[in-house]
């Protein structure tokens, strides 16, 4: 790990490594990264720090505590990775990541990897679905990072396998989303045992009253990096809005995959929904898989890893992998059934328009569903565009879509008609 230090992380290619860091992009060179590290992230071909690696990557090596708030896809693994790797070359110890879902561990730690590697870093992932003796060896041979969900690091605790006394660095992942899976009394149990002097750095997407108090409880003076307000959605995504029948879904989907030709990512409510979706997808010859709470930890990394290579040009999820997945080229992000919380649909919308690619999100809601519309606007703070069905699928006489340019926040009116209270109450007793 020392060599980060030194620009050795491929020896048998010192020169190489040296002009690697001799041309390595400006915006990350200004930014104290060791050379060794400098000549890692050139090779991987990252040429500008996102906005959210500009401001936490310095004030991470410093050792500061950290909150950070970023919306989904912006280059969050490294803003933090680069500040953990550099300071446990420097310090004993090993730094701890907890994140809400295995899909999340196991990409973190691919990208901790792609950067350590070739200077030996050594990483364990502790994550349900998986073995716990291969995870056991794994620990046995002393990490200096563990990346873990907090459920299985509990097991590990219990059983005397994972010992976290040494822990100089720890990083809370998506930590919203953490909270909105229920984990807040497992972290708390966590943070219970580590060592009160430690760097915790908090990266989320958007700021509850809960992280508040993990803030103020396990933090020394946190310095606050806010890079957009919470709710704000990606860059360069263009949303739509389609108020449908229920029984009208599948075909809606339908139409909507006909218009376009690159992956597409459809967001159930449900397992069961996702199962059902599709079956329905399969034959309209569709190449999809669906993952979800059912399916093994094989299993969803094989539809995963599909989805990736272009195996399948539809996923079918339900929110686990909201921010569990990193593919670049998503065309496509489908509401099929609005979120639970409106959070996330700002985390599912995040999977498209990656990278400074355009992507598309279209949403699905009945029409006794303008409350949950309305709150999603109210944390995104701009209107909903509603876009009039196709002929085929014609909402009920005593129903009215806002009309228009398809630009009218729903229950905002500017043109068309707002759907009325009498309206409403009349849909739910259809």
């Amino acid at each position: 790990m020392s060599s980060l230090l030194r620009g050795k992380t491929r020896p048998r290619r010192k020169n190489a490594a040296r002009i690697a860091h001799q041309q390595a992009p400006s915006g990350f060179s200004g930014l104290g990264i060791a050379p060794g590290l400098l000549a890692a992230i050139d090779e991987l071909g990252f040429t500008e720090p996102t906005p959210i690696q500009q401001q936490s990557i310095p004030l991470g090596l410093t050792g500061e505590d950290l909150i950070a708030i970023a919306q989904t896809g912006t280059g969050k693994t490294l803003a933090f990775g680069i500040p953990m790797l550099q300071r446990l070359a420097q310090i004993k110890g090993r730094g701890l990541i907890i994140l809400p879902t295995r899909e999340l561990a196991i990409q973190v730690d691919e990208a901790l990897l792609d950067v350590g590697r070739q200077a030996g870093l050594k990483t364990a992932v502790l994550i349900g679905g998986a073995s716990m003796s291969a995870q056991c060896r794994a620990l046995e041979k002393k990490p200096r990072i563990i990346v873990a969900t907090p459920g299985r690091l509990i097991d590990h605790m219990q059983h005397g396998t994972a010992k976290l006394r040494d822990v100089e660095i720890l990083v809370l992942d998506e930590a919203d989303r953490m909270l909105d899976m229920g984990f807040l009394p497992q972290v708390n149990r966590i943070l219970e045992v580590l060592p009160r002097q430690r760097q915790t750095m908090l990266f989320s997407a958007t700021m509850p009253t809960d992280i508040v108090k993990i803030a103020r409880r396990s933090m020394k003076k946190p310095v606050h990096v806010e890079i957009a307000p919470s709710g704000t959605t990606v860059e360069n995504v263009t949303q739509e809005v389609f108020f449908v029948e229920a029984l009208d879904k599948p075909g809606l989907l339908d139409v909507q995959l006909q218009k376009c030709s690159g992956p597409a990512l459809v967001f159930t409510r449900t397992k069961h929904g996702a199962r059902k979706l599709a079956r329905f997808l399969r034959a309209r010859k569709y190449r999809v898989a669906d993952i979800h709470s059912d399916k093994t930890l094989p299993q969803r990394r094989k539809a995963l890893d599909g989805f990736k290579s272009g195996q399948y040009r539809v996923l079918v999820a339900t929110d686990i992998a909201a921010r569990g997945i990193d593919v670049i080229g998503i065309e496509l992000v489908a509401n099929y059934d609005l979120p639970s919380t409106s959070e996330d649909y700002v985390h599912r919308i995040g999977r498209t328009a990656r990278a400074g690619r355009a992507g598309r999100a279209i949403s699905f809601a009945t029409f006794n569903q303008a409350g949950e519309v309305r709150a999603i606007e109210e944390l995104m703070r701009t209107d909903l565009p509603v876009t009039p069905l196709p002929s085929q699928f014609k909402p009920p006489p005593v129903m009215k879509i806002p009309a228009g340019k398809g630009t009218s926040g729903f229950g905002r009116r500017r043109s068309g008609t707002r759907l009325g209270t009498r309206g409403r109450k009349r849909a739910r007793n259809r």
